[in-house]
């Protein structure tokens, strides 16, 4: 027996889609990334983090270090070319953030295409990971991809978007909805389109050996702008 769909045929229970809509990907987790990852902790380790005073908690180290076919490997995971951008921003930096590390910010979200964070804390010290919200009043869970978007929501501009949502309430608790968290474990790649409302899980550790350790990665599409990505 078939049934007619105005998507699909209905043949025998089985559904057969007649085309496919455009999917995009937002969130990839690739578990035991590196073959080497302990020797990119011990590396991230002896690297230095000055004090800093930003928005988020924790500090970046002021080195970077430069992981051979990265950029290549990353595009054959998400499956677009990606190249970095000039300045590279916080690409190839550690982050390093403890216990009493303070800052002002909370949900936001990256200038890039693609960003990548690297977990590099200890198993027996891992908590948290990455936290994803929907925007209670607008029910949005990411930042509009189009100037469109951005109208349908009732804003007149991004300028007008990024004041009203990230820098007024991104600090208002009650104005978000916690809807996933990618928990963090040792070795584990979390790429995500950054343009979702994201923010860090909680700091943890009191030195740089048991603290919340990462290293990050940002990738734009190659020719495009940062400003017309972020």
């Amino acid at each position: 027996m078939a049934l007619d769909d105005e998507d699909g045929i209905i043949d025998g229970g089985v559904f057969t889609a007649l085309s496919w809509k455009a999917m995009p990907t937002s969130l990839i987790i690739v578990d035991d990334f590196l073959n080497n990852a302990h020797e990119l902790r011990n590396a991230a380790l002896r690297l230095t983090y000055p004090e800093q005073e930003g928005a988020f908690p924790g500090r970046n180290s002021l080195e970077r270090i430069e992981i051979g076919g990265l950029a290549q490997q990353v595009s054959h995971i998400v499956g677009e070319p990606l190249q970095l951008m000039s300045p590279p921003q916080s690409h190839a930096k550690c982050r390093i953030t403890l216990a009493a590390d303070q800052g002002r910010a909370k949900v936001h979200i990256d200038r890039a295409h693609w960003s990548g964070i690297l977990y590099l804390s200890r198993p027996e010290d891992c908590q948290g990971g990455t936290e994803f919200y929907r925007h209670l009043p607008t029910g949005t869970d990411h930042m509009p991809f189009t100037e469109q978007g951005i109208a349908e929501l009732g804003y007149s501009s991004f300028d007008d978007l990024r004041e009203q949502i990230l820098e007024k309430d991104a600090l208002d608790r009650s104005k978000w909805e916690l809807t996933m968290v990618v928990p963090m474990r040792f070795n584990r790649l979390v790429l995500t389109q950054p343009q979702y409302w994201h923010t860090s899980g909680p700091s943890f550790g009191d030195t740089r050996e048991t603290g919340r350790l990462i290293y990050m990665m940002r990738y734009f599409l190659p020719g495009a702008a940062p400003d017309a990505q972020s």
